[in-house]
């Protein structure tokens, strides 16, 4: 495995909406659905403008490319991990752990006691590598039923 590059974690700004939206359907698109399954799926992973004001959202950038997103929303005591989505470039390099690590970190910083994480299917193994516990499933807006995990912060 290759070292992590040198990486920054920031606030996502203003305008980059279209370019995480594009970033969350390549991450998906990795696990090898097809086409007509990424179209449907498509609203989900999109972000908007307004996503970026209402919702705790951070980019990890390398070299100023934006190769890694996370949203966090809902009110505390219990928030949801709406999003976490890396380049597949760089997945097995330990940056998804280091963007879910300060996804913990910011979510204690808006006084969170857990995050819940509907989890994309192949990465349950992920999520409960770094602590999360499956607590039942959730019926997706695409038609699926997905694991329902949550991971204290």
């Amino acid at each position: 495995m290759d070292a992590a590059p040198d990486f920054l974690i920031r606030p996502a700004r203003a305008g980059e909406a279209q370019l995480l939206s594009a970033l969350a359907m390549r991450s998906k698109a990795h696990w090898g659905y097809d086409a007509e399954f990424l179209e449907k799926v498509r609203p989900l992973l999109t972000f908007t403008e307004a996503d970026l004001v209402s919702s705790s959202v951070h980019v990890l950038s390398i070299e100023d490319q934006e190769l890694g997103v996370y949203r966090i929303s809902g009110t505390p005591p219990e928030g949801e991990l709406e999003d976490l989505w890396l380049d597949p470039s760089l997945i097995g390099r330990g940056l998804g752990r280091s963007l879910f690590e300060h996804a913990l970190r910011r979510a204690r910083e808006l006084r969170f006691d857990s995050l819940v994480i509907e989890g994309e299917p192949n990465a349950v193994g992920f999520y409960a590598a770094m602590g999360a516990h499956q607590i039942g499933a959730r019926r997706s807006a695409s038609g699926r039923t997905l694991p329902l995990l949550r991971v204290m912060v």
